[in-house]
C-alpha cells in the first residue's frame, strides 16, 4: 500500500473512530469478555434490531432478546474454555475472547473498529506495511449474516457466513467459512428441483445480499438444467404482512400458475412472507427453503402455517455440541437466575452491555432447538478451526507452544478431526461438507422436520429417499405444459421455453436403416434382430435338440451291441445305422438357425436337413413296402419278389430316392442360393435377419419331395397293420408321420402370418418334431424290447408270431 493510500485511509477510519471509540468509561458485562495469550472476537446478534431514527452517531440500542444469538454466543465461550482445557490442543497457551452483540449495522460496526483497534487501546493504526499490525483479536468469529459479514471481511477473518460473493478472493482475501457457500446450497436446490421434474417455479429472495445474490444465482443455473422462473420478487426489508407491497406479491404469485415455490431467504424477511401468505390462503403449494430458514422455529411458528402446503429444503447437516446445553444451565445457575440491574452507561452506547435485564432459570431458558444447535456447532467448529492453525503456526506437536508474536494473516486453514467430523477447506475457503435434505412433518398443529436425503460431492449429487415425505396437496407437479405425446412436437408459446403447444409432426424422409413413428419428424435407427442364442426359447430348442442327438447316438450304440439279435434285424439291421446317421445330420442341420446369418449357415441349415430326413424317409418307406411284400405279396409274384431280391431292390431305391433329393438341393443351392438377407418391409422399426430359403422354389421342391416320401411310407405302414405283431410297425409310424404333416402345416400356418424374429424359432420346432417323431415312433418301441423286454427279443418268439399270421391267414 502506498503512503497516500495509507494517509487516505487513516483519516477515513479516524472519522468512524471519532463517534464509535469515543466512550472510555462504558461499564461492560462480565460474560463478554476472557482474558487469554491470543485473543478471538465473537460476532453475534444478542438481541434483536429495533429500527428507529438515529439523531447520534451511538450503536443502536437493541431492546428485545435472541435467543438463537445467545446460544451462538455461548457456543463460542464454551468452545473457548473447553480448549483451555485441553492438554492436547494449545497445551501451554490460553484463548481469551472479545465478544460483541451485533444487532444492528451500527453494532457491527462499532465491533469491527474495536477489534481493529490496538489492544489497550481506543484508535486504529493504519501503516504502509498492514502485514505489520496487530489488532485487538487474530481472529473474528461471525456475524451469522451475509450483510453484517460483508461489513467486516475485508479486513477481518470471519468464519460464519454463506454468501457465495465472501468467496472471491480478490476482494476478501482472508475469509474463511464454516458452512457450505450458497453456491453449493444453489447447486443443491437445483438438483432437487430437477429430480421431481420440477421445471415451471417462482423465485422468491430476501432484500440484503444473502437473498439477492442467492436468486442471481438461481437465475443463472436454473435455465441452463432446463428450469423456467415464471415469477421473481424480493421482500424489501421495509415489508410488512398485509402491506401493499406483500399483497401485490401474493396476487401475481397466485397468477403465477406455478406449484413450487423457492424462498431464498433471510429467517427475518421468510417470517414477513409467510405471514403474507397465511394472510392471502395461498395454500396447496409445494415451498422449497433455503439453509437459513428451512428448519427455523420463528418461521414454523407462524400462526396457520401449517395449511400452506409441503415444504421441503436444505439444511446444514445436523451435528450436536456435547456439553452445551449443561454449560448453559450452569452458567444460569452461577449467576443466580437474574442479572443486576442495568448501568446507564455514557452518552453513546456499547455492544458488550446487558441491555434489558433478562433472568434465566434453568426451566425458563431460551430453548435450543435443533436450527440453533446446528449453527452453534458451526461456531463451536469456527473456533477449534482457528485453534488448530493457531497450533500449528505455533508448532504445538512438540508438547510446548513457541508463544511467538502472531499476525493475523498468519493463521491459515488447517484441516482436523473435531468428533468424528472431518473439517476440510477447499481453496477458496470453503468447507467440503454438504446439505441434508428435510420435508416438513405436521401432526395436527405440531411441527416437526424429518431428514428425508442428502447432497455428496463435488461433484454434487442428491440421495433422496421420496417415501418420507408427506405430500399437502392433490398435484404436485410442477409444469406450464405437458409433454406431448409421440407423433407431436413442441411450439413454443410466449418467453418461455416450458410453455409450448403439442401440433402433430409431419413425417420426415428416413434412410434404409431408420425408422420414424407416424406424424413424427424425428429419425430413429432401427433395431436389428435375429434368433441369438443367449435367448430363453434358443436354450430350450437348443437342449431339446442336444438331448435328441444324445438319444440317436446311444440307440446307434445299443442296435451295433445287439446287431444279431431279432429285433435289431427285423428293424433293418445294417440300415438302422443308415437312418440314425440321417436323423443326426438332419439335427446337427438344426444349429445353423441360431445366432446371426451367414452364407454357410444358410446353405447347410435347410439343405442338410431337407437331405437327410429324405434319406431317413426313403429307408422308412422301403423297409415298410418290403416288410408287406414279403409277407403278402411274395407268394403271388415270386418273380417280380426273387428279381425285387437278386437285383438289391431295397438298396436301388434309397440310392435312388436319396440322390434325387440331392439334385434337388443342388439345384436348390445352385439356382435359388439362399443368402442372409436384411429384411426391412416386415416391421417398421425392425431390420429382421434371415435367409432367403423359405421364399425360394428350391425349398419348396425340397419340401414336396419328402411329402412325397412321407405319404408313401404312411400308405406302406398301413398297409402293413396286419402283419405278424414284432413286424407291425403301423401304429407308430402312422402317429410319427402325422406329427410330421402337423409340425410342418403349423409353421406353413404360422409364416403365413408372422415374419418376425423368432420365425427361425418355429421353424427348428417344426422340423426338431419331425425328426423327433421319426426317431421315436420307428426306434423307440424297438429300444424298449431290447432293455425292457429281452423274452421277447428271441428267435423262438418271432417264430410263434409268424406262425400265428400264417394261421390267421389261411384261417381267412
Amino acid at each position: 500500500m502506498s503512503l497516500l493510500a495509507a494517509h487516505l485511509v487513516s483519516r477515513l477510519l479516524s472519522l468512524s473512530c471519532c463517534w464509535a471509540l469515543s466512550c472510555h468509561d462504558t461499564e461492560l458485562s462480565p460474560d463478554f469478555s476472557l482474558t487469554g495469550d491470543y485473543l478471538l472476537a465473537g460476532l453475534f446478534p444478542v438481541h434483536s434490531h429495533c429500527p428507529g431514527v438515529r439523531r447520534r452517531p451511538t450503536v443502536t440500542v437493541c431492546d428485545s432478546f435472541n435467543g438463537h444469538g445467545y446460544h451462538l454466543f455461548q457456543a463460542m465461550r464454551f468452545g473457548v474454555e473447553e480448549i483451555n482445557n485441553s492438554t492436547a490442543l494449545l497445551p501451554n497457551v490460553t484463548l481469551g475472547y472479545q465478544l460483541y452483540d451485533v444487532c444492528s449495522e451500527s453494532a457491527n460496526v462499532y465491533a469491527t473498529l474495536n477489534v481493529l483497534s490496538v489492544l489497550g487501546t481506543h484508535h486504529i493504526e493504519v501503516r504502509a506495511n498492514p502485514a505489520h499490525y496487530s489488532p485487538a483479536a487474530l481472529a473474528v468469529i461471525g456475524p451469522d449474516t451475509t450483510s453484517h459479514a460483508a461489513t467486516t471481511a475485508a479486513l477481518l477473518s470471519p468464519f460464519l457466513a454463506s454468501s457465495r460473493m465472501l468467496g472471491v478472493k480478490r476482494y476478501y482475501p482472508s475469509f474463511l467459512r464454516t458452512i457450505p457457500s450458497d453456491e453449493h446450497q444453489v447447486e443443491v436446490l437445483v438438483l432437487l428441483l430437477q429430480r421431481f421434474g420440477w421445471v415451471w417455479i417462482s423465485l422468491v429472495g430476501s432484500d440484503g445480499d444473502y437473498g439477492q445474490l442467492g436468486v442471481q444465482a438461481l437465475e443463472e443455473l436454473a435455465p441452463q438444467q432446463g428450469i423456467c422462473i415464471a415469477f421473481k420478487d424480493i421482500i424489501p426489508f421495509s415489508a410488512y404482512p398485509g402491506s401493499e407491497r406483500m399483497q401485490a406479491m401474493m396476487l401475481h404469485l397466485a397468477r403465477a400458475r406455478t406449484t413450487v415455490v423457492v424462498v431464498f431467504s433471510s429467517r427475518q424477511l421468510a417470517r414477513v412472507f409467510f405471514e403474507s401468505v397465511v394472510l392471502t390462503n395461498l395454500t396447496a403449494k409445494v415451498w422449497i427453503a433455503s439453509e437459513d430458514w428451512a428448519i427455523s422455529r420463528h418461521i414454523s411458528s407462524v400462526p396457520g402455517i401449517w395449511g400452506i402446503g409441503t415444504v421441503l429444503g436444505v439444511a446444514i447437516q445436523q451435528r450436536l455440541v456435547p456439553g452445551l446445553k449443561e454449560f448453559e444451565e450452569a452458567h444460569v445457575r452461577a449467576a443466580k437466575g437474574a442479572y443486576g440491574p442495568c448501568s446507564e452507561g455514557s452518552w453513546c452506547s456499547s455492544n458488550q452491555l446487558c441491555r434489558e435485564c433478562w433472568g434465566f432459570t434453568a426451566q425458563q431458558m431460551p430453548k435450543l432447538s435443533t436450527f440453533s444447535m446446528s449453527s452453534a456447532y458451526n461456531v463451536f467448529r469456527a473456533v477449534y478451526a482457528v485453534a488448530h492453525g493457531l497450533h500449528q503456526l505455533l508448532d504445538c506437536a512438540s508438547g510446548a507452544c513457541s508463544r511467538d508474536k502472531v499476525y493475523p494473516w498468519q493463521i491459515r486453514k488447517v484441516n482436523f478431526l473435531l468428533q468424528e467430523d472431518n473439517v476440510m477447506f477447499n481453496n477458496k475457503g470453503d468447507p467440503l461438507s454438504s446439505y441434508d435434505i428435510i420435508a416438513w412433518d405436521w401432526s395436527g398443529s405440531k411441527w416437526t422436520f424429518r431428514v428425508i436425503g442428502s447432497s455428496t460431492g463435488p461433484p454434487v449429487q442428491l440421495d433422496i429417499n421420496k417415501t418420507k415425505i408427506r405430500w399437502h396437496g392433490k398435484d404436485n407437479q410442477s409444469v406450464c405444459s405437458s409433454d406431448c405425446l409421440e407423433g407431436h412436437q413442441r411450439v413454443i408459446v410466449g418467453f418461455y421455453h416450458c410453455c409450448f403447444e403439442c401440433v402433430p409432426c409431419e413425417a420426415g424422409p428416413c434412410g434404409k436403416e431408420e425408422w420414424a413413428p407416424e406424424g413424427s419428424e424425428t429419425c430413429f435407427p432401427r433395431t436389428v434382430v435375429f434368433l441369438t442364442w443367449h435367448e430363453p426359447i434358443s436354450w430350450v430348442l437348443l437342449a431339446a435338440n442336444t438331448l435328441l442327438l444324445v438319444l440317436v447316438t446311444g440307440t446307434a450304440g445299443l442296435f451295433a451291441w445287439h446287431l444279431e439279435t431279432p429285433v435289431v434285424r427285423s428293424a433293418g439291421g445294417r440300415l438302422c445305422f443308415f437312418m440314425l446317421g440321417s436323423l443326426a445330420g438332419g439335427s446337427c442341420g438344426l444349429y445353423g438357425f441360431f445366432g446371426e446369418p451367414t452364407l454357410p449357415t444358410c446353405l447347410l441349415r435347410q439343405g442338410l436337413f431337407a437331405l437327410c430326413f429324405a434319406i431317413f424317409l426313403s429307408c422308412l418307406t422301403i423297409r415298410s413296402f418290403q416288410l408287406v411284400f414279403i409277407f403278402k405279396f411274395s407268394a403271388k409274384v415270386p418273380t417280380f419278389y426273387h428279381a425285387w431280391v437278386r437285383n438289391h431292390g431295397p438298396s436301388l431305391f434309397v440310392v435312388t430316392s436319396s440322390v434325387a433329393q440331392l439334385l434337388i438341393c443342388l439345384t436348390w443351392l445352385a439356382v435359388w442360393t439362399p443368402r442372409p438377407t436384411r429384411e426391412y418391409q416386415r416391421f417398421p422399426q425392425l431390420v429382421v435377419l434371415d435367409c432367403t430359403e423359405a421364399n425360394s422354389v428350391g425349398f419348396l421342391l425340397a419340401f414336396a419331395y419328402n411329402g412325397l416320401l412321407s405319404l408313401g411310407a404312411f400308405a406302406c405302414s398301413y398297409l402293413g397293420k396286419d402283419l405278424p405283431e414284432n413286424y407291425n410297425e403301423a401304429k407308430c409310424v402312422t402317429f410319427s408321420l402325422l406329427l410330421n404333416f402337423v409340425a410342418w402345416i403349423g409353421f406353413f400356418t404360422t409364416a403365413s402370418v408372422y415374419q418376425g424374429k423368432y420365425l427361425p424359432a418355429v421353424h427348428v420346432l417344426a422340423a426338431l418334431s419331425s425328426l423327433s417323431g421319426g426317431f421315436g415312433g420307428y426306434f423307440l418301441p424297438k429300444c424298449y424290447v431290447i432293455l425292457r423286454r429281452p423274452d421277447l427279443n428271441s428267435a423262438e418268439h418271432f417264430q410263434a408270431s409268424i406262425q400265428d399270421y400264417t394261421r390267421r391267414c389261411g384261417s381267412t
